[in-house]
């Protein structure tokens, strides 16, 4: 994928690779030609990283890569992901700061230094970088670099590409947006147009123009950031009063090692601001040591004893701050916070000092609710809880300050006139957005966002009677207007960071208004993520997931878009027994049988109150009309494969619009789900694309050596270890026409699974970096009529796998043991997304010696006598079935539900299916005997062991 832009990029080669070649250009042999490219932040990571690795077989020696941009864009986000896929070292240009100098000025930059370990570095010498202590304020000593420790080196700093610099580099890369911009925006809705954005710029970021912008024009790669702040990787977290003396808790700090961090936070309120206390308005800025960290009003989530906060903070340099008060805001409120932390390796636990309220807090951190509540019981530690933050209780304490006192300090007394209403986020919370002119004028990339609009205000909800669609902005009674108001629907469409806190928002802005319980349905095409979506909200909320797959009656001829096929009776009695406060009775559906396989028992609690229904029809009349909030999500997997097939298209020289393709690869969309989209209530578009975002790469190790069964049970955890069997045929279409030069490979192959009666596309055009295959973790399930449609599009069935999996893990590493169809032996793959747990489990499993990166399709082309092959690259042994599976899915998938019946003919491939399913029963049999067995060996060999201890 990118393959011509990354030629571009590199014109032949990288700096060492070009100086050995005839140059017929003017410019200089030790800078690359830079390119006009404006890519995503996903979008330039895949280039960057695939750019890296071409110029790394290119040319000889290092591969030196800067990445610059101002603070907050996200270059230190990009170079950190990066290196934990290539493995390279990362050089930060904060540790080569002068002295004691807290600017964040040009001429405070060690460049002496960093050019000599850049260039001892390429000539292979091993070297010396500083380490800077930020609360000393002063270089604290070195840190030694092997040459030989790494091929790539990442320079990572505001100002990477600068003129010093640049010759040394290979590839330049430039970051803009992130909260960089929001904070302009931020600023720029605050003091309305009173000021130039120019004036903006040079006040609180007063060295971007004269010496960060002018560098960013050089860059190779350009990249706009788009993310500003995001729950989906949240931070939870529970706080009480340390009933410690000391501050301390010594089972907390027990057997590890606290560590100390002191600083200053405070909060400037806008200079439009009003007497009244709208802490969503204000900026918060911490200062640790010579570091100073930025982020937008109040953004967290309050959920029962829970306090959720996104990663939103930024560091900024001492004269954005000395920029903001120039412009007129004011600090308001400053206190001093000091803090011990430890973490026992599930969560944070910290102990905070705060100084103007005189008391200790215990506060406990981590990314998974369950884990946080968990340990906090196994502490001992039931609260009482507080989810107000340090600045509310400091306000209700000392008061609102006037718009013309000073912020506040640690003896300030309450006055009477003084006790003005604060106004502070209710839980649950949503960050405010905010609005610009910016798509107005004309910016140069720098200074605006890739977007042609920024994102609206983010209103609160209202609601409206249901016979009125005048909006209610009054406090409604919950037990009189149940049934008679209704939420009034967002106007605009949101990205998925955004609608995630929407949708959180009127979920608790339902259970204030209408009361318990609120019934959730989220719609959308399949792959949009809308699982997803309603997994994260789940988490936030603690509440329960129905999909509504578990409601299909039967599920003829994998038909998985039919509407006919939910049983909506059922559907209607579990939503008015959950409305009742009743336990229900919710259906199980077996995907292998396609029938329901029983019934499990569902009881919303109370104290929860709300249940969340998923699926594609979720929106449809006949189920909304039982719910209280109805939101789509369009966009994902789903519009990832319109998108590939329109670029095949494009490549073997045929345009076809994306309407086109819609209509013949997902027809029961247009017909039975989007028309039902334009009704939510909250809209999402989900920009996620799965081959492009860092954030969802899965690290494989592949090898065809031979490993026990008890040896993979050994390094798994007992206490969470699952296993599991699967059959699967995999069958790989391409367009024909696509250059191949003769061979045919992954990339230009879509690939469809068939596994327990259901098909999926799987997403798969993977990195490989060394031993490992970095791929998307993205599979989504799909309709034999979107099979169809791609075969209709003209793709040609030219390859298919069948093979059976062994399958155990134990929540972090999965295990799966592969025995492909005439190939001998079994494939082991260990899968994980922590690259370093999964190269331990293959060092203890034994097999660093023999990995592999070959894709199955590789491996089994390989052992195909090349004779045999067609010229599209078919093998003759081949042909034969993949015509048969072609014929069922064509005359299957182009079949309407209804056209089906059970007593037509049963064709080949069914009996294949049939067949298929049978062995999985019985290697699934086999599995469970063969696991008693062990278990009663290893149980008779300890037991024996213990009798011949207490005999000696």
């Amino acid at each position: 994928m990118d393959d011509e832009v990354v030629q571009r990029v590199f014109h032949e080669g990288g700096r060492d690779y070009f100086q050995q070649q005839p140059s017929t250009s003017s410019s200089s042999s030790s800078i690359l030609q830079s390119l006009p490219l404006h890519v995503s932040f996903d979008h330039g990571y895949y280039l960057l990283v695939k750019s890296i690795q071409e110029l790394r077989e290119k040319k000889d020696g290092l591969v030196t890569v800067g990445i610059g941009g101002p603070s907050g864009s996200g270059k230190t986000s990009l170079a950190e992901k990066v290196a934990s896929v290539i493995g390279c070292t990362v050089i930060s240009m904060g540790n080569y700061r002068h002295g004691d100098d807290e600017g964040n000025d040009v001429d405070s930059i060690d460049f002496d230094t960093l050019i000599k370990n850049l260039e001892d570095l390429t000539k292979g010498k091993d070297t010396l970088i500083p380490k800077f202590d930020y609360q000393k304020k002063k270089r604290v000593g070195y840190k030694a670099i092997k040459s030989a420790s790494s091929g790539v080196v990442i320079v990572d700093g505001t100002y990477a590409l600068h003129a010093k610099l640049r010759s040394l580099l290979d590839i330049r890369v430039a970051v803009v947006g992130g909260v960089h911009f929001s904070l302009l925006s931020k600023v720029r809705y605050d003091i309305g147009d009173s000021c130039s954005l120019d004036y903006l710029i040079d006040s609180i970021f007063p060295l971007f123009r004269k010496h960060i912008e002018p560098d960013l024009h050089h860059a190779q790669i350009r990249i706009n950031n788009s993310f500003v702040s995001s729950f989906r990787e949240a931070i939870y977290k529970v706080k009480c009063i340390s009933e410690s003396t000391d501050g301390h808790s010594g089972s907390a700090f027990q057997g590890n090692d606290a560590q100390t961090d002191n600083f200053i936070e405070m909060y400037l309120r806008p200079p439009s601001s009003s007497e009244e206390a709208r802490i969503n308005d204000w900026i918060k800025v911490r200062q640790s040591g010579i570091r100073y960290y930025l982020s937008l009003g109040d953004q967290r989530i309050v959920d029962k004893n829970f306090i959720i906060r996104p990663k939103a903070e930024f560091e900024v340099g001492r004269m954005t701050l000395g920029g903001l008060l120039a412009l007129g805001y004011t600090v308001v409120v400053s206190y001093k916070r000091a803090s011990a932390i430890v973490n026992n390796g599930k969560v944070n636990i910290s102990f905070e000092t705060i100084d103007v309220l005189g008391e200790t807090f215990m506060v406990m951190r981590g990314t998974n609710r369950k884990t946080v509540g968990t340990e906090a019981s196994r502490m001992g530690i039931d609260g009482p809880w507080i989810t107000k933050s340090y600045l509310e209780m400091i306000l209700e304490r000392k008061g609102v300050p006037r718009l013309s006192t000073p912020p506040l300090v640690s003896n300030t007394t309450v006055a009477a006139s003084q006790e003005t209403a604060i106004i502070a986020p209710k839980p649950i919370r949503v960050t405010p957005s905010v609005v610009t002119g910016f798509e107005d004028l004309p910016q140069p990339w720098t200074r605006s966002p890739t977007k042609s609009k920024m994102e609206p205000v983010v209103a609160a909800w209202h609601f409206i009677s249901s016979d009125s669609s005048q909006p209610d902005n009054s406090v409604l009674d919950p037990s009189s207007f149940r049934d008679s108001i209704r939420l009034a629907p967002m106007p605009d469409s949101f990205d998925l960071d955004r609608g995630l806190l929407l949708a959180v928002q009127a979920i608790q802005a339902l259970l204030e208004n209408k009361g318990v319980p609120v019934i959730v349905g989220i719609g959308g095409p399949s792959g949009s993520g809308k699982t997803s979506l309603a997994h994260k909200m789940a988490n936030i909320i603690g509440c329960e997931v129905v999909s509504l797959e578990s409601y299909y009656k039967q599920v003829k001829d994998f038909k998985y878009d039919d509407f006919s096929a939910l049983d909506l009776s059922l559907l209607s009695k579990n939503i008015d027994d959950i409305r009742n406060g009743q336990r229900t009775k919710v259906p199980i559906f077996d995907l292998e049988s396609g029938a329901r396989n029983g019934f499990k028992d569902l009881e919303v609690s109370e104290d929860c109150g709300v249940i969340i229904f998923e699926g594609v029809f979720a929106l449809h009349p006949d189920i909304r009309i039982s719910l209280d909030l109805w939101i789509a999500v369009v966009g994902g997997v789903h519009s990832h494969l319109i998108s590939r097939v329109q670029r095949d298209k494009s490549r073997v020289g045929c345009f076809i619009s994306q309407n086109e393709i819609m209509m013949t690869v997902f027809p029961m969309f247009q017909q039975l789900i989007e028309p039902h989209l334009v009704h939510a209530h909250l809209k999402i578009r989900n920009d996620f694309d799965p081959v492009l975002s860092p954030e969802s790469s899965l690290f494989v190790l592949k090898s065809n050596k031979k490993v026990a069964y008890q040896d993979i049970v050994a390094i798994l955890d007992s206490a969470k270890f699952c296993s599991s069997v699967q059959k699967f045929i995999d069958i790989y279409i391409r367009l024909p026409g696509i250059p191949s030069n003769g061979q045919l490979r992954d990339s230009d192959c879509i690939r469809v699974r068939i596994c327990e009666g259901r098909f999926a596309l799987l997403i798969r055009e993977p990195i490989k970096e060394g031993n490992f295959i970095i791929q998307p973790k993205v599979d989504f399930d799909i309709s034999i009529s979107t099979v169809a449609g791609l075969l209709n599009l003209g793709y040609q069935a030219v390859a298919y796998i069948e093979a059976s999996a062994f399958i155990y893990q134990d929540g972090k590493i999965l295990i799966e043991v592969d025995n492909l169809q005439d190939v001998p032996g079994p494939y082991i793959q260990i899968k994980g997304v922590n690259k370093d747990a999964v190269a331990a489990a293959g060092s203890m499993l034994k097999l660093d010696t023999s990995y592999t990166t070959k894709s199955y399709l590789e491996i089994i082309l390989e052992r195909l006598p090349a004779i045999e092959r067609t010229s599209g690259g078919i093998h003759s042994q081949q042909s034969a079935r993949l015509l048969e599976i072609v014929e069922f899915i064509q005359s299957q998938g182009s079949s309407s539900a209804s056209e089906s019946s059970s007593g037509r003919v049963v064709s080949p491939i069914e009996g294949v299916i049939e067949e298929m399913q049978l062995r999985i029963r019985r290697l699934e049999k086999w599995l469970a005997i063969n696991t008693v067995l062990w278990t009663f060996l290893m149980s008779a060999l300890v037991g024996y062991s213990l009798y011949q201890r207490r005999r000696q």
